[in-house]
């Protein structure tokens, strides 16, 4: 018979035992059965779920009704209640018992609840009226979890070797990383970059701290606090770095779909390449990617401005572009206001003062539900700058935004230099026609218009400037459904007052489609140019993949451009263990050529390699290893990682190692000690984590296999599952006096997790035995004696079980042996047939 445990205000539950398959039908223990809702008193560890939100596991308590001893009630603390995200008006008619502890349910008119042991869950159903804002993915700040205290280590390395047939052979070894340690809200952050590179017997080394800053999240502001080196961050001015403090509205604690943008970076690598994306000489992404094309989506939202863009091939060549991160239109929901205020001095690379104190403002307003008015100042002893725009929601025809900036700046030499910047932006998704202009803009500036980036290096160098003069910057894509295709177009052109021009555009089209007996072809073109610095670059790539019927892709590529063109076919398959790999074979300009590359994601890094090879010219070995290390006082674990100093979920398995757990990145297994870590968690979004429960280990059960967390920016979050290990097997429980405990009575753990139920006879089929530990078991309510398993469990002795089971104030001086010569006996204490 199954709990089903709804609380309710009265009735006793008769049961009829005669039909009952049970020998002794005085001897029964029925209590936890009698009433509607009783579970006996105690504390659970159990897994809240408010409607269709799970909330965290926790200790739940119970305790019998003042009203009504019979029942029994779950303590709802304080400190769960205002996890429930309630409106300010059914907040002040709570109300309270045992002491103020817990929650009386009633003064909630509606509200519900249901505890079930068998999955150790506490159901809660509340009124959606009483509840603060909410979206699919989203909680309130009242659920935003800071995590626990702990330290991380987050790093990336790349090593390269190629060996020449002519010249010297180089070797490089590259890395980046964060170290940090979190407490309470604060997250203190410092920022790695290093390189060795020889050629020959030149050598060349660099390293360097490039960052040490301390941020924490203020949700009453909806705001982000930075205190230490950051970089400018606004929708409004270009970005430089400095020293000082930052207090802005943090858009990734809005729900999702009011979130702002994030940059992403497109490109084509010829051969198996190293990518690494900079900004302002800070080392942001670096990876090896495969040959072909390949997408950069993990950047910060918080990096403005130009991004530097470097593609090294196997083959020695480089391609190296500039893009200009965008935000989409600066529009403000109505009502609100969303601002940015920063105070310091720059600062070198070097953590050196290279400017004069500065503080800047921003802020945008919502008008009403078209308008959006926004603006912003930067003021220093020599530098001002001013600006002004308004937002417009065209409804069906997109955002509009339009803004005019106006600068004044003292020159060291004595030349004071006044200009103004134009700058109009536009973003429209067409739905019904599977277009997407996701940004479009137009900047023109003045002669003497100056950016603050600008002023401090007229500034340091003391003579000649760098100004902007245009910029224009598009992406656009388009589906095109009768062919079952896409297409996609960007656009990027910067020119200048005193230097040349420079210039990114590129187009990828695609189409899915069906040749005889293969299914789904992929047809791809891409073609792009680059100007940058005096030197262009100009390239087409043609890409046919044919799917195989035994789960691998057989593919050609052909690329053209820079004087070097190559034809290759590529085979890439999927290991079972979720290993990717690709071996291929072509021709270039410089003769035949071998490659393959190889990709890991285990639960302790994430780690690629590639191999090329070229006849008669060289031989290149490339490799990456991405991974952190995080500890708290919970525990600690190795783990991948692709956002260094981001995010993260530590998570206990109860000391069981192997536990499969299923992320956003796929699985990933607990280590020795029971302990692993989910990388890359989205901040304050509702992240859900599940043990694969097809992949346990035999020896394993759990209760519950989900937990749900919602974090704040760079936490460290903790969970537990509870998980029973141990050996299982069918065995009969006898009291000192020779008698059975009564059916239904339950067996426990150490953890008080119930891992059997006595059956007629005292019979039990138990799990989580474990040589040396004990087992209570529970009947009226109350632990009546203790089972003391022996230090060595043979798989005879598990075949047929005799345990006794003495009183608990006489278990407790018994001995080790006198446990052992009981469960040695076993046999000859068979109960009768």
């Amino acid at each position: 018979m199954a709990p089903g445990l709804r609380w309710a205000w009265g009735g006793d539950i008769q049961f009829n035992t005669d039909v009952l398959d049970v020998e002794d039908r005085n001897n029964i223990d029925i209590t936890r059965f009698a009433h509607k809702g009783y579970i006996m008193p105690g504390r659970y560890l159990m897994s809240v779920r408010l409607n269709k939100d799970v909330l965290a596991e926790r200790p739940i308590d119970f305790y019998p009704a003042e009203d009504n001893p019979d029942i029994t009630l779950a303590c709802l603390s304080p400190k769960l209640v205002n996890e429930f995200g309630l409106r300010p008006q059914p907040a002040e008619q709570l109300a309270w018992w045992h002491g103020g502890e817990c929650l009386d349910i009633r003064s909630l008119k509606g509200m519900q609840a249901r505890g079930d042991l068998s999955n150790s869950t506490l159901t809660l159903s509340l009124p959606q009226a009483y509840l603060e804002y909410q979206s699919a993915n989203w909680d309130p700040p009242s659920r935003w979890d800071n995590g626990v205290p702990g330290i991380l280590f987050d790093y990336n390395i790349n090593s390269q070797l190629r060996s020449n047939r002519e010249g010297s052979d180089r070797r490089s070894l590259s890395g980046m990383g964060t170290v940090g340690a979190n407490a309470g809200a604060w997250r203190l952050r410092a920022e790695w970059q290093g390189r060795r590179d020889q050629e020959g017997d030149n050598k060349r080394n660099s390293f360097d701290w490039t960052r040490y800053y301390a941020y924490r999240a203020i949700p009453r502001l909806e705001a982000k606090l930075v205190v230490g080196e950051d970089y400018l961050v606004s929708d409004i001015f270009d970005s430089f770095r400095y020293a000082g403090a930052s207090l802005r509205t943090d858009d990734n604690m809005l729900p999702p779909n009011l979130r702002g943008y994030a940059p992403e970076v497109t490109g084509v690598a010829r051969t198996n390449a190293r990518v690494i994306v900079m900004h302002q000489g800070r080392v942001l992404y670096e990876s090896q990617v495969a040959a072909g094309p390949f997408r950069i989506q993990d950047i910060s939202d918080s990096v403005m401005g130009e991004l530097n863009v470097r593609v090294e091939e196997e083959d020695g060549s480089v391609q190296t572009f500039s893009l200009n991160t965008a935000n989409i239109p600066y529009l403000t929901r109505p009502g609100r206001v969303r601002y940015k205020m920063s105070i310091g001095r720059p600062v070198d690379w070097q953590h050196s003062v290279d400017g004069p104190e500065f503080a800047s403002g921003e802020f945008s307003w919502g008008i009403n539900s078209g308008w959006s008015m926004y603006g912003g100042a930067i003021g220093s002893e020599k530098y001002q700058a001013l600006a002004l725009g308004v937002g417009r929601d065209l409804l069906a025809f997109g955002a509009m935004a339009f803004d005019v900036t106006r600068s004044v700046a003292q020159l060291p030499w004595g030349e004071t230099l006044q200009g103004n910047s134009y700058r109009l932006s536009y973003s429209k998704r067409f739905d019904d026609y599977g277009s997407q202009v996701t940004f479009a803009g137009y900047r023109f500036s003045e002669r003497q218009f100056m950016s603050m980036g600008e002023y401090l290096d007229a500034r340091s160098r003391r003579s000649g400037m760098s100004n902007s003069k245009e910029m224009y910057t598009i992406t656009f894509a388009q589906d095109i459904k009768p062919i079952d295709a896409s297409a996609q177009f960007s656009y990027n052109r910067q020119t200048y007052w005193d230097r040349p021009e420079s210039e990114r555009y590129s187009i990828a089209l695609s189409r899915y489609f069906d040749f005889m007996q293969w299914r789904n072809l992929s047809l791809s073109l891409s073609a792009w140019r680059n100007r940058y610095s005096n030197n262009r670059d100009d390239g087409v790539y043609l890409s046919l993949s044919v799917p195989l019927g035994n789960g691998g892709t057989l593919s050609y590529n052909g690329s053209l451009g820079r004087g070097n063109n190559s034809n290759q076919l590529n085979y890439s398959d999927r290991r079972d263990n979720g290993d990717t790999y690709s071996l291929s074979s072509g021709i270039s300009r410089n003769g035949p050529e071998l490659g393959g590359y190889y990709q890991r994601e285990s639960s302790l890094a994430q780690m690629s390699g590639s191999v090329n090879y070229q006849q008669g010219n060289f031989t290149s070995l490339g490799g990456t290893i991405k991974g952190g290390i995080t500890a708290t006082a919970d525990g600690m674990a190795l783990h991948r990682q692709n956002t260094p100093g981001g995010t993260r979920l530590l998570l206990d398995t109860d000391g069981v190692a192997d536990i499969p757990v299923r992320g956003s990145g796929g699985a990933v297994y607990s280590n020795q000690f029971g302990k692993l870590v989910i990388p890359d968690v989205s901040s304050y979004y509702r992240n859900q984590v599940n043990i694969d429960i097809n992949k346990l280990p035999e020896n394993a059960d759990v209760s519950s296999s989900v937990v749900q967390a919602t974090l704040t920016e760079g936490a460290i979050g903790y969970r537990k599952f509870a998980v029973v290990s141990g050996e299982k097997a069918m065995a009969v429980i006898r009291l000192a006096n020779g008698s059975v405990p009564p059916f239904g009575a339950q067996v426990l753990n150490l953890r008080q997790q119930e891992v059997g139920l006595v059956g007629d006879g005292g019979s039990v089929w138990l799990s989580g035995i474990k040589p040396g530990e004990s087992m209570s078991v529970h009947w009226d309510g109350e632990k009546k004696c203790l089972l003391s398993l022996p230090e060595m469990i043979t798989p005879s002795a598990l075949a047929n079980l005799l345990l006794p089971c003495s009183p608990v104030g006489a278990a407790e001086g018994k001995s080790e042996n006198q446990s052992a010569d009981y469960w040695l006996s076993a046999k000859s204490h068979q109960p009768a047939e």
